[in-house]
C-alpha cells in the first residue's frame, strides 16, 4: 500500500499488519516530510532553545543541549526509552503501530528526514519486525517504550524477527535485506516515539474482529433460538421500530433472515399457550448484540478521528501563507491517549456482556428442565456420557475472566517523569486486555455454535420435531461444522480438538461466510 498525507484506512492497516502488505511513501508525503524537516533544521541552527530539538526531554526539558551533543541526545533517548519488559507483543500489533507511526511522519508535522521515514517503510515491506515487549507504555507521551523498540531497529540496534519469524540481531536483518541503518539527528528520536500508535493499532484490529464476531454471535443466537424451540416473532421489524436503537434493529433483522424457512420454528409457531415468552438470553439477543454493535461503531468513529491525526510533541507547523504566521514548532498534549483508552475499555465491556449472554444460551441446552425434551447435557447416553457438560464449564471460566478484563484501565493513572507527566491514560494496558477479551469472546461464541449445532441435529432427528428441517442459513453452519468434525451427536469423545476447530472457524470468518453464501451479507 501507499502511505500519503491522508489517514490510513482500517482495511489498509489490516492488510499491512496481518497480511504482510508492502508499504511505500507517496511523493506528496515525501514533499511534506521535506518541508517540515527544513523548519526543524532552521530551528536547530538558531541560538534559542527549542523543545525536542535542542533540549532534553520530559522533566529534563530545561537543559539546553549544545550542537555537538545533539546526535548523542537522539541515541540516548531511544536507547533509554527502549525499556520494555515481558513477553513479545504479537507481530500484527508491531506492524500496525509501525504503519501508524509512518502515517504520522507522512503528514509533515514531525520533522524527520525522508530517509528515516523510508527506512521504516522498508522494514515493513521486508517483513522485518522489531521485538517489542508487553510492558512499558503508560499511554501518555505516546506508547514510548514500544515505539522506542521500533526506533532502535532503525538505528540498527536491538533485536528483530525476520520475514520467516526467526529472531536475529537487527544489524544482521538489515544487511540481509540490503538496508542500512540511519543515524538519528535533531528531533527525529522524539518524533519516532511520541504517538498513540500501539493502542490505536490494537483498537482498529479489535474493531475489525468484533464486527465479524457480532454477526457470528447473531448466527449462534439464531441457532440457539431455533434448537430451543424459541419464537422468532419477537424479532419482527414492527417491534424493533418501537425502540429505534440502530444496532438492535440490525441484529433483529439478521435473526429474522437467519431463521427464515425453519421447519423447526414453523412446527410450533402457533403454540402461544405453552410458549408465551422465551427466556431473556433468547428473546433479548438483539438488544444486547445491538447495544454492542452501537458501541463498536462509536469506537470506530473515535478510531477514524485518531487515524486522521498527526500525534507528536512538539509538532511542526509549516506556514503556507501570511495567515498561518511563521513556520514553527509547538508543544501540545495530543499524545494523551484518553480518547482511545476510553473506547478500548468500552469494548472490553461489550466483549464480556456478549459472551455472557452467549454462555447463558448454551447453558439452557444442557438442563433437561429448560431444553424442551432434549437429552441432559445433549449426551448420547446420559450418565454414561457427560455430553457437553464441561464445554459449558469452559465457557463459564472464560466469561468470568472477561468480566475481570472489563474493569477499565483508563480510570487508573500513575504519575511519572518526576511529576512532569502526572496524569496518564493507560491506553496501552486497555488495548492489551481487549485483545484477550476478543479472543475470549471468540471461544465462547464457538462453543455456543458447537452446542447449538448438536442441539439442532437432535431436534430434527428425535422427538416430536423429527423430520423437520433447520433454516437454510443455520443448516449451512451445521454442515460446515460437520465437515470439520464439530458438533455431531454421539458418544463422548475428546472434546478439546473439536472446540479448537470451532474457534478456528469463527476466527477465520468461515462461519460467517457459510451463512452469507446462502442468504447474502448480514448487517
Amino acid at each position: 500500500m501507499q502511505v500519503g498525507v491522508g489517514p490510513v484506512s482500517f482495511s489498509d492497516l489490516v492488510a499491512v499488519a496481518r497480511d504482510g502488505a508492502a508499504v511505500e511513501l507517496t511523493d506528496d508525503a515525501l514533499a511534506a516530510i521535506d518541508r517540515a524537516r527544513a523548519v526543524v533544521e532552521e530551528l536547530a541552527a538558531a541560538p534559542t532553545p527549542a523543545y525536542g530539538i535542542s533540549t532534553g526531554f520530559g522533566a529534563l526539558a530545561t537543559r539546553h543541549i549544545p550542537t555537538e551533543q545533539r546526535e548523542q541526545l537522539q541515541l540516548s533517548l531511544i536507547r533509554s526509552h527502549a525499556a520494555g519488559s515481558g513477553p513479545e507483543v504479537e507481530r500484527e500489533v508491531v506492524r500496525g503501530l509501525m504503519l501508524l507511526r509512518l502515517s504520522t511522519l507522512a503528514t509533515g508535522h514531525t520533522g524527520v528526514r525522508r530517509e528515516t521515514a523510508q527506512l521504516m517503510a522498508s522494514l515493513l515491506s521486508a517483513g522485518i519486525t522489531p521485538v517489542v515487549r508487553e510492558y512499558g507504555s503508560l499511554g501518555c507521551s505516546g506508547d514510548l517504550a514500544p515505539l522506542a523498540h521500533c526506533a532502535l531497529a532503525l538505528m540498527g540496534e536491538g533485536e528483530v524477527r525476520d520475514a520467516g519469524g526467526t529472531s536475529v540481531p537487527t544489524a544482521d536483518a538489515l544487511a540481509s535485506a540490503g538496508l542500512s541503518p540511519v543515524r538519528l539527528v535533531a528531533k527525529e528520536g522524539l518524533a519516532l516515539i511520541n504517538g498513540t500508535d500501539g493502542m490505536l493499532a490494537m483498537l482498529v484490529l479489535a474493531i475489525t474482529d468484533l464486527r465479524r464476531l457480532l454477526r457470528t454471535a447473531d448466527i449462534s443466537a439464531a441457532m440457539s433460538v431455533e434448537a430451543q424451540m424459541g419464537t422468532d416473532r419477537v424479532f419482527s421489524a414492527e417491534l424493533q421500530e418501537l425502540r429505534p436503537q440502530v444496532g438492535q434493529g440490525l441484529s433483529a433483522s439478521n435473526l429474522v433472515r437467519l431463521l427464515a424457512g425453519s421447519g423447526v420454528i414453523a412446527s410450533h409457531r402457533e403454540d402461544r399457550l405453552h410458549r408465551v415468552q422465551d427466556a431473556y438470553s433468547l428473546r433479548c439477543s438483539p438488544q444486547v448484540h445491538g447495544a454492542a454493535r452501537d458501541t463498536v461503531e462509536h469506537a470506530a468513529t473515535v478510531a477514524g478521528r485518531e487515524l486522521a491525526s498527526a500525534v507528536d510533541n512538539p509538532v511542526v507547523l509549516v506556514s503556507t501563507g501570511p495567515a498561518d504566521g511563521p513556520s514553527r514548532v509547538e508543544s501540545n498534549g495530543n499524545f494523551h491517549g484518553a480518547p482511545v483508552a476510553y473506547v478500548l475499555d468500552f469494548l472490553a465491556i461489550v466483549a464480556a456482556d456478549v459472551a455472557s449472554i452467549s454462555e447463558r444460551r448454551s447453558d439452557r441446552f444442557l438442563d433437561r428442565a429448560r431444553n424442551h425434551d432434549l437429552p441432559p447435557f445433549l449426551a448420547d447416553d446420559p450418565g454414561v456420557d457427560s455430553g457437553l457438560m464441561i464445554a459449558q464449564y469452559t465457557q463459564a471460566a472464560i466469561v468470568s475472566e472477561l468480566k475481570r478484563l472489563a474493569v477499565p484501565a483508563s480510570v487508573d493513572s500513575i504519575p511519572s517523569s518526576a511529576m512532569q507527566e502526572d496524569h496518564v491514560s493507560m491506553g496501552w494496558s486497555a488495548a492489551r486486555k481487549l485483545r484477550r477479551s476478543v479472543d475470549g469472546l471468540t471461544r465462547v461464541v464457538a462453543i455456543e455454535l458447537l452446542t447449538a449445532a448438536r442441539g439442532l441435529q437432535l431436534r430434527t432427528t428425535t422427538g416430536d420435531t423429527a423430520g423437520t428441517s433447520p433454516a437454510a442459513a443455520t443448516g449451512a453452519v451445521v454442515r460446515l461444522l460437520h465437515e470439520h468434525g464439530v458438533g455431531a451427536p454421539g458418544p463422548d469423545r475428546f472434546l478439546s480438538p473439536e472446540i479448537e476447530a470451532a474457534v478456528a472457524l469463527v476466527s477465520s470468518g468461515a462461519v460467517l461466510s457459510a451463512v452469507e453464501e446462502v442468504i447474502g451479507e448480514l448487517s
